[in-house]
């Protein structure tokens, strides 16, 4: 890991896979992903979306009052600066948990503030992987697009593993070298893009 920059605090990340399948190839994936960017210097809370079960949005659900695991998904964002997501694809899209986790962090907070407040100006990396030879690209360009509306900075660098039966044999293993160099440079480019960002306030703070 880098030697932080004094004074200035590790990036913390919140990263999540978009699956709940025992064994499923992006529960396996996210692992790499937070690996590259512990590696760069960030700290990491890896969370399993099993632990935050939700329903499907429902506005009713929601003024009878909010789901307590919405309430603590909203926290956990508020405490981060940035997004580590690995999403399968299903029928050319990103799936329904995903976009249901997203839905339900995006609500009004208790303070009435909106929850799309926890996600503007930080950043985000994503992946994917799928038994297909796409790896699950096209889900990448419909959850690049989600995360920019929310106001999240995605990062460029982006990895689709594809055939993923044969690459993503446990958690954390990537048994394809350029595959997992690329998905450790995304982690990288997050905590990079961050470091640019606070030194790009810090500049401002001190000629204010």
């Amino acid at each position: 890991m880098p030697d932080p920059t004094p004074g200035v605090p590790a990036p913390r990340l919140l990263a999540f896979a978009g699956s709940l399948r025992q064994g499923s190839y992006n529960r396996r994936l996210i692992h790499v992903l937070a690996e590259g960017a512990r590696a760069a210097g960030a700290q990491v809370t890896l969370i399993e979306l099993r632990d935050f079960a939700l329903p499907i949005y429902d506005g009713d659900i929601e003024a009878d009052g909010m789901p307590g695991n919405a309430r603590r998904l909203q926290a956990l964002m508020a405490e981060h600066d940035g997004l580590l997501v690995s999403t399968p694809e299903y029928n050319g899209s990103m799936p329904a948990l995903v976009k249901n986790t997203l839905d339900w962090i995006s609500r009004p907070l208790e303070s009435g503030r909106s929850g799309v407040t926890l996600f503007q100006d930080k950043v985000a990396g994503i992946v994917s992987a799928s038994p297909g030879p796409l790896g699950g690209l096209r889900s990448l360009l419909v959850l690049r697009d989600a995360l920019a509306k929310l106001g999240l900075l995605v990062v460029p660098q982006q990895v689709a593993v594809g055939q993923a039966a044969d690459k993503l044999t446990d958690y954390g293993v990537l048994n394809d070298d350029r595959l997992r160099t690329g998905v450790h440079g995304v982690g990288a480019a997050v905590v990079r893009h961050l470091g640019v960002m606070n030194s790009t306030v810090d500049r401002k703070g001190a000629t204010a």
